[in-house]
């Protein structure tokens, strides 16, 4: 039996939103901005509703130390 994680589900499709939408060429680190980031996460994780909002927040905060370091980009390797 194959059990449904939400934040393993999200988690993909945030990988999926930095390949779609970032300007690294094809096969490169697929970075965005932390902003952009942020905002995409905050709003699948609102609309799946299983992720809390603690949750959420502490998950981000960890992405943003990261992203600190990258010059504000997040890489997929971050999450």
């Amino acid at each position: 039996i194959s059990c449904w994680n939400p934040l393993q589900s999200l988690l993909s499709s945030m990988k999926q939103a930095c390949e779609i939408l970032t300007r690294d060429p094809e096969g490169g680190a697929a970075r965005i901005p932390f902003e952009m980031f942020s905002f995409l996460y905050s709003y699948l994780a609102g609309i799946d509703g299983e992720i809390s909002e603690t949750e959420t927040k502490t998950f981000l905060q960890g992405i943003q130390e990261q992203a600190d370091q990258h010059s504000g980009m997040v890489l997929i390797r971050h999450f």
